[in-house]
């Protein structure tokens, strides 16, 4: 059965972040990720995770101003230097935490400029960063994300990512495949799953319930089925990575709103499931 990662920017939200990992821990999850850890000092939340028995296994880069609304750095010409600067931070934190993945988000594309110049400037930073985080043993991953929640999100599409990846050739690049994005911009999400796991170069997977963002169990796509082709090729091509549990819970941040929306999860894992 796949393994699932808790995201605790979207989960437990009940609760103050620092109090999340216990929770997590709690509802069995022995993973963890989220956005951004940079609010807190990398050893407090170390500690949160050695004392519940929890891996992180992927958190992002600094993405610029996030509360101004921006959403990455890597597109963006003319700010190579702040890029560099955040993703060596990123690096410092994966190390205490010891974290093996760190997303870069692309960023949004400004009006007007050309797409060329976009691409240019992001594979140049990715194979930077790449590099950087080789020789830390760390892997980059690079995200498609739909233009319906971040519009003019500059990477959209799966072929997009794959591409850039296979063109940098950077072994430790990979693709961070989230089931819901891919379905609100593509669709075809089984296909996609058998097309490129067995490359070697998906990282990570991310799910949600299609549109509204909550629970697997609920919305268009049949997770129970997606799960079980993830399982098929995994042990097929030899993957062994994580699932983590990107999505809002129904019940809001209501007591115990995560725990009693984790019944999709308690199904999988029952025997004969």
């Amino acid at each position: 059965m796949a393994r699932f990662a808790a995201n605790l920017s979207m989960l437990y939200n009940e609760h103050a972040f620092l109090d999340r990992f216990a929770a997590a821990a709690k509802d069995g999850f022995q993973a963890v990720e989220y956005l951004f850890p940079y609010a807190y000092a990398a050893q407090d939340l170390a500690q949160r995770l050695g004392d519940h028995g929890l891996q992180q296994v992927l958190f992002n880069a600094p993405p610029g101003d996030w509360d101004a609304g921006e959403r990455g750095l890597a597109c963006l010409p003319g700010r190579k230097a702040e890029f560099r600067d955040g993703f060596a931070r990123a690096l410092d934190y994966a190390q205490v935490l010891n974290c093996p993945r760190i997303h870069v988000m692309a960023g949004l594309a400004p009006a007007g400029a050309e797409h060329a110049a976009l691409q240019a400037t992001y594979e140049v930073n990715l194979a930077w960063a790449a590099a950087q985080a080789a020789a830390a043993g760390r892997d980059v991953l690079i995200e498609p994300i739909n233009t319906r929640d971040i519009p003019g999100f500059f990477l959209n599409r799966q072929d997009e990512a794959h591409r850039i990846v296979q063109a940098i050739g950077a072994p430790n690049l990979k693709v961070q495949f989230d089931l819901y994005h891919c379905q609100i911009v593509e669709g075809d999400v089984a296909s996609k799953i058998r097309q490129y796991l067995p490359t070697g170069r998906v990282g990570h997977f991310q799910i949600a319930g299609v549109p509204e963002r909550h629970e697997p169990s609920v919305g268009e796509l049949n997770y129970t089925y997606l799960f079980q082709v993830i399982d098929d090729v995994a042990q097929q091509c030899g993957w062994s990575g994580w699932v983590g549990c990107e999505y809002r819970p129904a019940l809001g941040a209501t007591d115990g709103a995560t725990s009693k929306g984790l019944a999709w999860l308690r199904a999988l894992a029952a025997p004969g499931a």
